[in-house]
């Protein structure tokens, strides 16, 4: 059977000043929640690996630790997941572990090794040291250049890295820097994400007191253009909305996510997509732990998607990669043709030069990748 797992570490050295994610700084005594959230999640890992046995279901094609800040974790902390990890298989055709700059080193990275862990995403999001600290982040643009190194003589071949453009104060050639450094890394992947302001973060603090300097919508959408002009031109397809690879590089586990298929999260704030329902587990590190010393559940079950829903969200997910909506997937999965439900709005759409017919499906175009959201909101029934 074809799974991902997912394992959340929550912990950051500094929350950075955009991020929404659940995840908590390691200050005001948080580092003591660090031992006790290690031993809850093995036992969720030891609990899952028990249910792979009693089931059958094979190990998963994909794990991902994400977080937060997973490399946050000592080493010892560290190894105590990996070994748990390992129980399940030894061999996992694609293991990803994030990695924060600030937070690696070459004993931290060949202990990664040592353990399966076979692709590093590493969050740089920016080479350039005023913007990394107007961001909030812990590290320096020479030492995301080092962090990668480090993971190339640590024996790391499949590297990723993250990127942001729009950032406070960022200019067109500020941001062209940073796309061409990226470019010279030995590196395979590639992520780029627009910035988003959320409620509740530092960034959305200062944006509803007008103190957010952004660049206007012209730039930003200028940056857009010139990434995806330049990273094609140098190797990097261009495989979902923000992603971009080398050649047969491209993230397995993301992919699963946009192909509605299973996956497991473990430990708090975490979700879960399984026999096509989906769950999620406390968010609050202490609840989390809690209930699980406990003996008490930890999934909470969200509210079951109709099928209408289970469609839309298909689609979305579909659209955002270059393959886009599979016909004969999407018959399997309802029952149903494509066109049948879809057909006058795909109709439109290719109309307006958003989609286009390929030989399997539908998928946007460059432009309909451009303006993907007006896109995703004609696939609501």
């Amino acid at each position: 059977m074809r799974y991902g797992l997912y394992i959340h570490i929550p912990f950051c050295r500094q929350k950075c000043f955009y991020c929404d994610f659940p995840s908590v700084a390691m200050a005001g005594g948080r580092e003591k929640l660090m031992k006790p959230y290690v031993e809850t999640i093995c036992g969720e890992i030891e609990k899952w690996h028990k249910k792979i046995e009693e089931e059958k279901l094979g190990a998963p094609s994909t794990v991902y630790i994400g977080g937060g800040t997973p490399t946050a974790l000592s080493e010892e902390l560290l190894e105590k997941v990996l070994c748990r990890i390992g129980k399940i298989s030894i061999e996992i055709p694609e293991f990803t572990i994030e990695a924060n700059p600030g937070t690696v080193d070459l004993e931290k990275l060949r202990l990664l090794r040592k353990y399966g862990v076979n692709r590093l995403s590493i969050g740089v999001q920016t080479f350039d040291d005023e913007a990394l600290k107007r961001i909030g982040r812990i590290h320096s643009g020479k030492e995301a250049v080092e962090a990668v190194e480090l993971a190339i003589r640590a024996g790391f071949e499949n590297i990723s890295i993250d990127l942001i453009y729009g950032l406070p104060k960022q200019t067109m050639a500020d941001f062209q820097k940073n796309v061409e450094k990226a470019m010279g890394l030995p590196v395979k992947h590639i992520s780029i994400y627009g910035l988003q302001v959320e409620e509740g973060t530092v960034f959305g603090k200062l944006a509803e007191q007008g103190r957010l300097e952004l660049p206007s919508e012209e730039v930003s959408e200028a940056m857009y253009d010139y990434l995806n002009e330049m990273l094609p031109q140098n190797g990097f397809q261009r495989y979902e909305i923000s992603n971009y690879a080398k050649n047969g590089y491209e993230s397995k586990h993301n992919l699963s996510y946009w192909q509605d298929i299973p996956y497991i999260g473990l430990g708090a704030g975490a979700h879960a997509y399984w026999q096509g329902q989906r769950y999620y587990n406390p968010v609050d590190i202490r609840e989390y732990v809690s209930r699980a010393e406990k003996g008490d559940k930890l999934w909470e079950v969200e509210e079951l998607l109709t099928e209408k829903e289970h469609m839309e969200e298909f689609c979305f997910l579909a659209l955002r990669t270059v393959a886009g909506i599979n016909r004969k997937r999407f018959a399997e999965v309802f029952g149903k043709s494509l066109d049948n439900v879809y057909g006058k709005v795909i109709e439109a759409l290719i109309k307006k030069g958003l989609l286009e017919d390929n030989t399997d499906g539908v998928c946007l175009t460059k432009l309909g990748m451009k303006y993907g959201n007006q896109v995703f909101q004609e696939f609501l029934l």
